[in-house]
């Protein structure tokens, strides 16, 4: 999994993580506070409690990531589905900043749903001077 994470994990220290892991296990199984943890959620908590995050940060940052991964691949699963409802064939000619726009506001559209539309409104009539009132 470091080797995905070139910037966290250069390739001249791969071989530090090695030995950091190897200590690490042979620490924790050792260690009966470690024994019956359901979940990669409480190890974080559980080294974070027993300062091992800061006697085996490579480790702990692993275990960071890997929590992390779900979330960050779910995210922009959700907004690839969200560019192919919005980038049809009749918007395929859209610019870039319009269509960042539009996933933004359908990828976040329960924070919008908290604005009045008079709001919005408001917020338009009073960019630039307009023929008509809105």
């Amino acid at each position: 999994m470091a080797k995905f994470y070139p910037n966290e994990f250069p390739e001249h220290d791969l071989g530090t993580l090695r030995a950091n892991l190897q200590n690490y296990i042979m620490d924790v199984r050792g260690d009966e506070m470690f024994n019956n943890l359901k979940g990669i959620g409480n190890l974080a908590k559980m080294m974070v409690e027993t300062n091992k995050n800061t006697i085996y940060p490579m480790v702990y940052l692993l275990v960071k990531l890997a929590l992390i991964l779900p979330v960050a691949t779910s995210t922009v699963e959700r907004a690839f589905s969200t560019m192919k409802l919005i980038k049809n064939d009749l918007c395929n000619k859209m610019s870039d900043q319009f269509m960042n726009d539009c996933l933004v506001s359908y990828i976040e559209k329960d924070v919008l749903y908290d604005i009045s539309n008079n709001a919005i409104i408001d917020y338009f009539q009073n960019m630039s001077s307009r023929r008509e009132q809105l």
